[in-house]
């Protein structure tokens, strides 16, 4: 199986590109810089091959997808500044590299009759109520540009293809790039308390463990939405950044220990007005996985183990 993933310089991107490495498939890694530019780690990704690909460039797209003709691409690519997306200079940038660039990486599947795994995001939904999201939901109502346009995305996918799977996602977090858990370790060195929103829910998701699903998926036919994040139960970001402080004074780091390092729960209003519109509700209901015959991911608590492990801090 031959595979072309978009946004290696990314999180997920790179995790993919090591998963198909480590079952002997084809990946082939694109972005928009001229060479791989994310995190050199000696792992496999920084030797892979890798073409240049300008996902807004609706002829580079289809030339690039022609020339590798992949059995399947994995489409990580994506703006996700979502505060930066809500300023009027930004905003068509956005649009260009979400919804349009998406919309150019469908088409290009379509001609090359090629599997498209789309990832996609909670924020498509308006975040209220406490009931997990379902999967085949289209009670749409994004709160803000991040959200509108991953969702022109979306609908870009399901409205061109067949062999598709779109897989929302929430509080994505991986080795290559900057995520909420590298936010907290450096703010809990240099602050003696921090305030943490508790009133924001959903659980988050290990792109080592996301990619192995990915991977998982395009074996497969299954096509159709899913939602993936790794299991251990809903929690807010104020029980998040406290675990993350457990495990890591576990690991012998006494500078996040409770006598040193106090962490207060406050509610959003109360944090302070951010640009966009963050979802109180990120609950993504994951059942459909089982359902269908896939491997969940392993809980979170677990994964922010194997990840505090794995980084610098």
């Amino acid at each position: 199986m031959k595979v072309l993933v978009t946004g290696v310089g990314g999180q997920l991107g790179h995790d993919v590109m090591n998963e198909l490495a480590k079952r002997g498939y084809e990946g082939v890694g694109s972005d928009l810089a001229p060479q791989y530019s994310g995190i050199s780690d000696g792992t496999e990704v920084t030797g892979m091959p890798y073409v240049q690909m300008d996902i807004t460039d609706s002829n580079c797209v289809e030339t690039v997808i022609a020339a590798e003709k992949p059995d399947a691409v994995v489409h990580c690519a994506a703006w996700t500044a979502v505060d930066l997306a809500e300023d009027e200079d930004k905003r068509e940038k956005v649009h260009m590299v979400n919804a349009t660039g998406t919309e150019n990486v469908a088409l290009a599947c379509k001609k090359a009759d090629c599997k498209m795994v789309y990832l996609s995001t909670d924020y498509v939904f308006d975040g209220q109520g406490t009931e997990p999201w379902e999967p085949d939901c289209k009670d749409y109502r994004p709160l803000s540009v991040y959200g509108q346009t991953k969702l022109e995305g979306e609908l870009a996918v399901s409205g061109n293809l067949e062999k598709y799977f779109i897989v929302r996602i929430a509080w994505v977090f991986g080795v290559n790039g900057k995520n909420f858990i590298k936010t907290m370790l450096n703010l809990g060195k240099t602050h003696d308390q921090i305030k943490v929103v508790s009133d924001q829910i959903g659980t988050p998701t290990y792109t080592y463990d996301l990619a192995r699903l990915l991977v998982d998926m395009i074996e497969t036919d299954k096509y159709g939405y899913y939602h993936a994040t790794n299991e251990g139960g809903y929690i807010s970001w104020y029980d998040f950044t406290r675990e993350i402080f457990r495990q890591a004074q576990e690991l012998g780091h006494p500078e996040y220990s409770p006598e040193r390092l106090t962490v207060t729960p406050v509610t959003t209003e109360e944090y302070g007005i951010s640009k966009a519109r963050r979802p109180f509700n990120s609950r993504l209901a994951r059942e459909k996985l089982i359902q269908n015959g896939f491997l969940p991911l392993p809980t979170w608590q677990d994964a922010l183990a194997r990840y505090l492990k794995e980084i610098e801090f």
